[in-house]
């Protein structure tokens, strides 16, 4: 019981200046993340506009999304994020305008600490690691984009691709981990995300 209140004691000291809007952001979240049709968007674009650092025009935010630490997310115009995907934002998010993520996409901007060993890993904390993705990018569905990483302009992600490193703009990556399969400048290349 202890080490269990000393793990809520850590996230406490260390979110202590957003816990209002954590605390906010899942009672609102809990409330509107199932809501149906057009208003169920309407709604939660008022409230992520709200919680989010910076939420630009045209967002579509579907049913099942879950994002956290929206406090760290800025999004441009005609930001869309579709069923199932999951967003977390303490490292701190920042993406383009025309980004789509696709059901069930997670994207983080944290990593566990992991490399002293004298000591449980629960107990360690986040390594905060941003993540940037650029205008008109598409996530494919059940993709995994880790922090620290910068994705260039025009991006196409395939679903189920776990991506590790920086990708150049125009690129279409597939795979686990994901590799360029093509550059979109070089022609019409299909791709089912």
């Amino acid at each position: 019981m202890d080490e269990h209140m000393g793990q809520i004691e850590r996230f406490l000291k260390k979110y202590r200046n957003n816990l209002l809007h954590l605390l906010l952001e899942e009672y609102a979240g809990f409330f509107t993340r199932h809501l149906p049709s057009i208003e169920g968007v309407m709604i939660r674009r008022m409230l992520y506009r709200a919680l989010f650092k910076k939420l630009g025009d045209n967002a579509l935010i579907y049913p099942g999304v879950y994002l956290t630490h929206t406090y760290g997310i800025e999004a441009g115009n005609h930001f869309s994020m579709n069923y199932g995907a999951v967003m977390d934002g303490r490292g701190g998010i920042s993406l383009g305008n025309s980004v789509m993520v696709g059901p069930h996409a997670v994207l983080v901007s944290s990593t566990h600490q992991h490399k002293k060993i004298d000591a449980p890993m629960c107990t360690l904390g986040h390594i905060m690691q941003p993540l940037i993705i650029q205008d008109d990018v598409w996530i494919g569905a059940h993709a995994f984009i880790r922090g620290g990483i910068n994705i260039g302009r025009g991006v196409v992600i395939g679903a189920g691709s776990m991506v590790l490193t920086d990708i150049e703009e125009y690129k279409i990556v597939g795979g686990s981990p994901a590799r360029i399969i093509a550059d979109r400048r070089d022609g019409e290349t299909e791709l089912t995300c």
